[in-house]
């Protein structure tokens, strides 16, 4: 079919679920309701849920038939070996805990890697700084919550909505190993590698770049987790720009990528496609300790190690879905719909970083220049969008990164960026056009949306539940 200009989706639609229609009347009670805030909106009054991509899209046939395979026992199922032996094939990581989702790895594997640190080297936790090409918002706050600092080196074009690069998601090398000697080595209990870079709007990490942070923490001997929810999108990439692997099957890139971490964890619910899931892998026996330690961790807060707040149906279709999120001919579609999506917003002059893996990122700081970033312009631009079309989408900004913990002073963010997270084969090229017509809309009232104050602000992870009220003009 290489001769055809326009490819319908890779796939059948043979299930839908349907959605109502409501009146402008009607979402404008509903987001005053929720607290002005998209996350506390009931899911039936969305028509067009963009909010995430995680655990919200379609699985495909082998992954629902994989479910009846499920060895429900609680200890030493088959359905963990074959969960794990897909993960040694696919990663090449010998060990393998399977975690309800990825917030569950992190409050595993960070409070392990800290404590160890602490005690090994006689430490003051207050003084670590963990460092990430950009953390997303649950691996900072387990993070911040267990005492550590959480700091990003970016690279400098990383936020610049202006301009485009091939692997805006790198580290800035150098910036990296200044942060490390400014901090010291010893006080550096990990770093995170986030591939795709979610906050940076999507965008992938080369294999040179995760080399090169590799051999920077292999020389301060510092353990490198891969932050992996969108692996498969990073391979993608990676096999489209990156030129030594442009021949390269996803799967072997992905197990290239993998090389150059000592561990993984996964939110499973974005490209692994499951509802629920996620996992925490250990590469070798290099940290047999911390892997120990994070086994008995798992039983405390997740469940037994072979099943780990998972049950044996959804291991076995974890185990499918690894492979399945890898398909070539999937990803390139998905990839095509976010860039759709992107090209449509730019021409009716809606600002948005480059077009990602997973999401068109609208930049909001320039779309509402009037709002200030204490104000929190993304989100809301996010409450008029659902205003005016039903459209749910969220904040990655000012929001998002919350304050300095130590301060109390909102923290500056390097864009404001409102993010239209885009479902797994759920959604076709029509709601695409509807969503660009829904920001002509938008656009068109821009100059009269209002900014935002708290009403209510929790002390972690604020933007999930917290309420705000209009600024008053």
């Amino acid at each position: 079919m290489e001769n055809f200009k326009h490819l319908p989706e890779p796939f059948r639609i043979r299930v839908v679920e349907p959605v109502k229609r409501t009146t402008s009347e009607y979402r404008a009670q509903a987001i005053q309701g929720a607290g002005m805030n998209p996350f506390l909106l009931d899911s039936e009054d969305v028509f067009i849920d963009l909010l995430t991509d995680s655990g919200t899209g379609s699985i495909t046939q082998n992954m629902q038939a994989a479910m009846f395979r499920g060895d429900e026992a609680y200890s030493g199922s088959r359905s963990y070996y074959a969960l794990a032996n897909a993960v040694k094939d696919i990663f090449g990581y010998q060990h393998t805990i399977p975690t309800h989702q990825g917030r569950g790895a992190e409050q595993i594997y960070i409070p392990v890697l800290i404590k160890q640190r602490e005690l090994e080297k006689g430490l003051d936790r207050s003084k670590m700084v963990a460092l990430s090409n950009y953390f997303f918002d649950t691996t900072q706050g387990h993070t911040q919550i267990n005492c550590c600092v959480a700091k990003n080196v970016y690279t400098e074009t990383a936020f610049d909505t202006a301009v485009n690069a091939d692997f805006k998601g790198n580290f800035d090398i150098e910036k990296l190993e200044h942060a490390i000697l400014e901090a010291g080595p010893k006080n550096v209990p990990y770093i995170v590698s986030t591939i795709t870079c979610n906050s940076a709007g999507g965008q992938p990490v080369s294999i040179a770049n995760l080399r090169a942070v590799y051999e920077i923490a292999q020389r301060y001997e510092i353990p490198v987790v891969m932050d992996s929810a969108r692996y498969a999108e990073n391979a993608y990439f990676i096999q489209q720009r990156e030129a030594d692997y442009k021949d390269w099957s996803i799967q072997d890139i992905t197990r290239e990528s993998y090389k150059y971490a000592d561990l993984l964890a996964m939110s499973a619910k974005k490209d692994a496609m499951v509802q629920m899931g996620g996992l925490l892998c250990f590469k070798d026996d290099s940290l047999m300790q911390a892997y120990t330690q994070c086994r008995t961790l798992c039983v405390v807060q997740e469940g037994f190690p072979t099943y780990g707040g998972m049950e044996g149906g959804a291991m076995e279709r974890l185990a499918v879905g690894l492979y399945d999120g890898m398909n070539l001919d999937w990803l390139a579609y998905r990839i095509t719909q976010v860039q759709y999506l992107v090209e449509g917003l730019e021409k009716i002059g809606v600002v948005c970083q480059q077009a990602g893996g997973h999401a068109a990122f609208v930049d909001a700081g320039k779309l509402l220049p009037h709002i200030p970033s204490h104000q929190f312009p993304a989100h809301a631009l996010a409450c008029e969008l659902y205003k005016v079309a039903g459209i749910r989408s969220v904040e990655i900004g000012s929001l998002l990164l919350g304050r300095d913990p130590n301060t109390g002073e909102q923290l500056p963010c390097p864009a404001e960026l409102l993010r239209l997270t885009i479902p797994r084969a759920t959604y076709t090229q029509t709601h695409m056009d509807f969503i660009i017509e829904a920001f002509e809309k938008v656009k068109q009232n821009a100059a009269k949306v209002k900014g935002l104050s708290f009403s209510y602000e929790p002390e972690v992870l604020r933007h999930f539940t917290a309420r705000f009220e209009e600024i008053a003009t």
